[in-house]
């Protein structure tokens, strides 16, 4: 084992001592209790920022300093510069209880926990906002007025303004409605079909992993829609007890999973009022993905993204609206055979027919455009785009994030000609984020690094700021300005992957004293997608662990995103496997620094995360002093079949990858103390990955310890339940003697 570390040791940057990382023994110490509290540490923390058509004033939604989780709608006059609240929620509100297709809509969308206002959508002519709330529909006008338009016990789902804003529509009892703004509204749909049926929705798999939570689309003119009809017959039932306080309640969830079969979707392009419907062409094969819908600017086409159920390729389809006919326009496919296609939002559909479209073809992320059949090139490098952020058209350019050194997103623009360089318009000391206008005319930048939280302005197409948003300094009667003496400023380093790839991690230490080491607290996604060791705001939750005297490290293992293809490509058909070694070779680098206790290096995780701790205790015992899985995926079949088929394949042609990853085999081999959290309503890593778990746990004498969290589902947050997580794991980490130093 010795030879394993010095042998590693040549291919580690081992970090130096801080100087700051002394702090003042007066810093107050952050509990968890607060971290959890209201106002949020963070400061402000605003959401779905728009511009609107006329570019005049922005909205926000604008969470409140007594109730962190409750959004209202601000207004900001960009003449005058003067906010005021368009519309209290708590005041409008009715607080009724959400339908149960509404509560999941909202799980899928990641705002499950959110209150209030949680979406708006401003009117094509500027003069008032569409705003959801508590089930029913308003439309709030600019002078203060908010006009009711709906007023019914069910629920308006995925509530929309035509583009011309000459109608209202949504979704209610499976059927979509349609009606003039302030009038009647009617359902457009046909009635009484079976219950498996569904129109105007995105069906599970869409709203849950393919980013895409519409299930119809207005023309430009408001001369047609385009609406989704999905029958779920053939999906199987899962049987999901949402295990309460005082009761269970139990539902028979349509649900996808790995190896199953998906819904049948289905287009058709109606009037408003539904007549006129043609069925849109999508090809003999019904085992596909709708990825995205589109029309085109002008009306005349519409574009569909057809995705092959492997997702191995896209082709995007040109619809005649008047007859449904379609013709394929160009198939994206991977970009190696062993790899597949990522969905993205980067695209636009230009006013003369060009199509500004982001691919990986090259092995990174990168834009182009598609012009009467040929391709060129606009970006290029090792450094991936990431994210349109607007068009320019009249002016020729496109704004767009990217990677800049891999831990930090800048802002850049480039003209749709590919003339010239891209030109960098944010500051590369923040990792920043952005949106524009439809026109491209203004730019809404949000910043932070690691000793600054979010911050946001507005600024010129060129990037010259213009006016704050939220200054957001930690400063005067800002929430973290009493704990900002105590503050640890993140280290940054590399170490290599078994095949030479660098690694990054991220560390923070807590005040020291020489010749003492130190418990770790290694948390791990590890999964495909998010980055987490980025130089952006980090919160505040790993401040308050290092408050309690632990050092928290993180390290991004192959498979995350923003680093090419081939960064992410070793996860195809074998989870469980590279990311695990990558930990493992983080874990091996901490053993050998001189302030780290090497038998107190404990692991946490959630989600993936909680996976990928059952997967290392299960591949290293003795490695690790303690492991904390929290909504663990247990086996890849449980879970469902966009996710879980684009990296593993279906488990029908390739059981025995599956059988690899899953964590039950092997689960007999966890010899470390071992934690286990789980909601018990949670219908994304459903119970029954852990309660399989904990039977063959139980079954085999493998002690673990385990707390359960009746009524909540895969997010186990809140001002109560919070402390409580995290109390629990700092109680179980004491109990097994990982604990800082006398």
């Amino acid at each position: 084992m010795r030879s394993i570390f010095f042998a590693a040791a040549v291919l580690f940057s081992v970090p130096v001592m801080a100087e700051d990382a002394a702090m003042p023994d007066t810093a107050p110490t952050l509990s968890f209790e607060r971290v959890f509290a209201s106002p949020g540490l963070d400061g402000p923390a605003p959401r779905q920022v728009k511009l609107s058509p006329d570019g005049s004033y922005l909205t926000l939604l604008r969470n409140r300093d007594d109730d962190r989780e409750r959004y209202d709608l601000w207004g900001f006059d960009i003449e005058t510069r003067e906010w005021r609240m368009l519309v209290d929620s708590e005041a409008l509100g009715s607080g009724r209880e959400l339908s149960e297709d509404e509560k999941m809509q909202r799980e899928r969308a990641r705002v499950g926990s959110l209150k209030g206002i949680i979406s708006y959508q401003w009117a094509s002519d500027g003069s008032g906002v569409l705003v959801p709330l508590d089930g029913d529909l308003f439309l709030a006008k600019l002078d203060g007025t908010v006009a009711r338009l709906t007023d019914t016990e069910g629920t308006e789902l995925n509530p929309k303004l035509s583009s011309r804003s000459n109608f209202v529509s949504f979704v209610r009892d499976r059927q979509l409605w349609v009606g003039p703004v302030g009038g009647e509204a009617a359902p457009i749909t046909p009635k009484d079909e079976a219950e498996t049926i569904r129109w105007g929705e995105a069906e599970f798999v869409a709203q849950e992993e393919m980013a895409r939570l519409q299930g119809y689309w207005w023309s430009p003119d408001d001369a047609r829609i385009v609406v989704q009809r999905t029958d779920e017959a053939s999906v199987g039932i899962v049987t999901r007890a949402a295990i309460g306080a005082t009761g269970t309640k139990v539902f028979d969830q349509r649900y996808p999973a790995a190896g199953t079969d998906n819904a049948v979707v289905e287009l058709y392009v109606m009037d408003p009022d539904g007549g006129n419907s043609v069925k849109v062409d999508l090809g003999l094969n019904i085992d596909i993905y709708v990825a995205r819908v589109d029309w085109a600017p002008d009306g005349s086409a519409i574009y569909v993204q057809r995705q092959d159920r492997a997702q191995t390729k896209t082709d995007v389809l040109r619809i005649d609206p008047a007859t449904g006919a379609s013709a394929i326009w160009f198939t994206e496919k991977a970009a190696r055979p062993d790899y597949w296609v990522n969905l993205s939002d980067n695209y636009r559909f230009l006013k003369d027919g060009r199509l500004l479209w982001w691919s990986e073809r090259d092995g990174y992320g990168h834009f182009y455009i598609y012009d009467a059949g040929q391709w060129s090139q606009l970006t290029s490098g090792t450094s991936p785009t990431t994210s349109l952020v607007g068009v320019d058209e009249a002016g020729g350019t496109f704004t767009y994030q990217a990677t800049e050194d891999v831990l930090t997103q800048q802002i850049y623009r480039a003209r749709l000609d590919g003339a010239g360089k891209p030109e960098r318009l944010t500051d590369p000391a923040y990792t920043n984020s952005a949106s524009m206008d439809g026109a491209g005319r203004l730019l809404y930048v949000t910043r932070s690094n690691s000793t600054q939280p979010s911050q946001s302005y507005l600024a010129t197409p060129d990037g010259n700021q213009v006016a704050w948003i939220e200054e957001n300094r930690i400063e005067g009667r800002h929430p973290y300005a009493p704990f900002l003496a105590s503050h640890v400023t993140p280290e940054y380093g590399t170490i290599a992957a078994e095949d030479g790839t660098p690694l990054h991690w991220m560390m923070l230490r807590p005040k020291m004293e020489p010749g003492k080491r130190y418990p770790v607290f290694f948390q791990h996604y590890g999964g495909p997608g998010p980055q987490t060791v980025t130089k952006g705001w980090g919160g505040t939750l790993a401040q308050a662990i290092v408050d309690k005297g632990y050092i928290w490290f993180q390290l991004d293992n192959r498979g995350s995103a923003n680093r090419g293809v081939d960064f992410e490509q070793p996860l195809y058909r074998a989870m469980g496997g590279a990311e695990v070694r990558d930990q493992k070779a983080g874990a091996e680098f901490l053993k050998i620094l001189d302030f780290v206790d090497p038998d107190k290096v404990a692991i946490y995780g959630w989600s993936y995360g909680g996976y990928m701790t059952l997967k290392q205790l299960e591949a290293d015992p003795g490695l690790y002093a303690a492991g904390i899985s929290g909504a663990p995926v247990t086996r890849w079949e449980l879970y469902d079949t966009h996710y879980t088929e684009r990296y593993m394949g279906d488990p029908r042609e390739v059981p025995e990858a599956y059988e690899k990853a899953s964590a039950i085999p092997e689960a007999t081999k966890i010899s470390d103390p071992l934690l286990l959290i789980h909601g018990m309503a949670d219908d994304n890593v459903v119970f029954e990955n852990s309660s399989e778990l904990v039977s063959v746990l139980q079954e085999n004498n493998v002690p673990f310890e385990m707390m359960l969290y009746p009524g909540y589902t895969h997010r186990v947050s809140g001002p109560k339940i919070g402390p409580h997580v995290w109390n629990s794991i700092m109680r179980f980490l004491e109990s097994h003697g990982v604990t800082p130093p006398e």
